[in-house]
């Protein structure tokens, strides 16, 4: 089978870059996958994605490398087990509030006697190069979502859950957890209370020698992260991404043109 890229990294000491696909674009995840991230996580949770969106982008993304991963909609065995079999090699699930949802989780992602997970890797069979069977529970990562008030106050014990790799943090559902709602949903948090959470999120994880992994929406934060010892952190989606640069072009195209624009130009005789 082959190796799990991020693990290859981890060993080594170094944090892993991942990129977020939402768009449901074989074309897109290709493009994506040619921009020399570490990994990239198709979102079925909340992007444009279905599962069968989902297996073509797996396809597209294969030649580059990069290490393939899922965010599942739900604690949901089925979906978990059904982008494994597609060839993900790695499942983030969101809203795990506590050790017996964590514990589930670690059981839908293994084949027994790790889990409960039922065999048939239909495509993965094919993409990740043999021996699947024999090698998935340990290339496979397992990362649960600390994004609700009920995960802090379980935090100690979702993250000690054997066979848990790692927790990924969504500020956005965190802010909104820790704030009872008193603060908008969002991306790289500067509240003193959003950082305490933050941190404390990642010593826990640490303490319990799994990987901590933070959904960041600019380079500048993921670097600041990664500076306080995140593992893996994820820089915004193709979605800001694509919306951002056509706003900068367009931008940029009317600042040349002048503040009127081609109206402006065509009033004095241009065009």
């Amino acid at each position: 089978m082959i190796k799990n890229g991020l693990k290859t990294l981890w060993e080594q000491g170094k944090p892993a870059l991942n990129g977020w696909l939402s768009i449901a674009s074989p074309f897109s995840a290709e493009i994506m996958a040619a921009q020399g991230y570490d990994s990239l996580t198709v979102d079925i949770q909340h992007g444009i994605v279905d599962y069968s969106a989902a297996v073509t982008m797996f396809q597209a993304m294969r030649a580059s490398g990069v290490v393939p991963m899922a965010r599942v909609p739900w604690l949901d065995a089925g979906a978990i087990m059904k982008v494994l079999d597609a060839g993900a090699y790695g499942v983030i699930c969101p809203m795990i509030n506590n050790r017996e949802e964590a514990e589930r989780l670690v059981s839908y992602m293994r084949y027994p006697p790790h889990g409960t997970r039922s065999f048939g890797p239909t495509r993965a069979n094919f993409s990740t190069g043999g021996n699947y069977a024999a090698e998935a529970n340990d290339q496979i990562l397992c990362l649960a979502m600390i994004e609700t008030a009920a995960a802090m106050e379980n935090l100690e014990d979702i993250v000690s859950t054997p066979g848990l790799d790692g927790v990924y943090i969504g500020p956005a559902d965190l802010t909104l957890g820790v704030t009872n709602g008193r603060l908008a949903p969002g991306f790289d948090r500067e509240e003193p209370e959003m950082i305490d959470a933050i941190k404390k999120i990642l010593a826990a994880s640490k303490a319990a020698g799994i990987r901590a992994s933070l959904h960041c929406g600019s380079p500048e934060y993921a670097t600041r992260v990664i500076g306080w010892g995140f593992d893996l952190v994820t820089i915004s989606n193709d979605v800001r991404l694509l919306a951002g640069a056509a706003a900068a072009s367009v931008s940029e195209t009317r600042k040349l043109l002048g503040e009127g624009g081609i109206a402006d130009q065509t009033e004095k005789g241009g065009y």
